[in-house]
């Protein structure tokens, strides 16, 4: 956040030499006090579909910073039934703000639909070029998520196997699966089997945790 000051009048006494204005100080003190953000781009799984926003699993890692201590800032641009193409459609204006660390949540609508899998990696591909390309020293972490067997073995695989190819590609973070020790269990899930429960979230939040932390401490 950048703050202008207008004076009003003509003031015209000069500063002393090498000595910052009350505007620079102003403006260079705002800065400071910035936070680091972390924006988790996903869909209804990082927006907490049937849940309350605070719920979700973004919300619960902004609550887990604040009780460490870090100085942090998370955003959830989490869309429920956004695609990879939707997604790679709203990244530029996403990345209107200042991002330091980019947690792509996306590919588990085009599972579900049945979206042939090259258009899928090739769009994840170019969310992370995108991101890469904005700003290098944004730190990226790709969720890896998995399918039921609906469309046949083969495709569930290589539908499986795209996340930790590209992270390997790219060298991003990854988290091997973003439901693990969630999905399937009707204890953890909403009635649709889809969505994870408030309980459900926790966990969640410990499988991006797990991978997150790390990546923290080398801010």
């Amino acid at each position: 956040m950048v703050v202008m000051l207008f004076s009003c009048g003509e003031k015209t006494e000069k500063q002393p030499e090498n000595t910052p204005s009350k505007e620079a100080k102003t403006e260079t003190e705002s800065k400071e006090s910035e936070k680091d953000v972390i924006l988790f781009f996903g869909n209804s799984l990082t927006a907490g579909m049937g849940l309350e926003p605070s719920e979700a699993f973004p919300a619960l890692i902004q609550n887990r910073l604040d009780s460490l201590g870090y100085d942090y800032e998370v955003v959830n641009a989490g869309l429920s039934g956004e695609t990879t193409a939707s997604g790679k459609n709203r990244i530029d204006w996403v990345l209107k703000q200042n991002v330091d660390i980019f947690v792509l949540e996306l590919g588990a609508n085009d599972g579900l639909r049945g979206i042939p899998l090259k258009e899928t990696r090739q769009n994840l591909q170019d969310i992370i070029t995108i991101v890469k390309t904005k700003n290098p020293d944004t730190q990226i972490v790709l969720a890896g998520m998995q399918i039921p067997p609906n469309m046949g073995q083969d495709y569930t695989s290589e539908f499986k196997n795209i996340f930790p190819e590209l992270a390997d590609k790219y060298d991003v973070g990854l988290v091997p699966f973003l439901l693990e020790g969630v999905a399937g269990d009707p204890n953890l899930n909403q009635q649709d089997g889809i969505h994870p429960t408030a309980e459900g979230y926790k966990i969640v939040r410990e499988n991006v945790w797990s991978v997150l932390k790390d990546l923290i401490d080398k801010e």
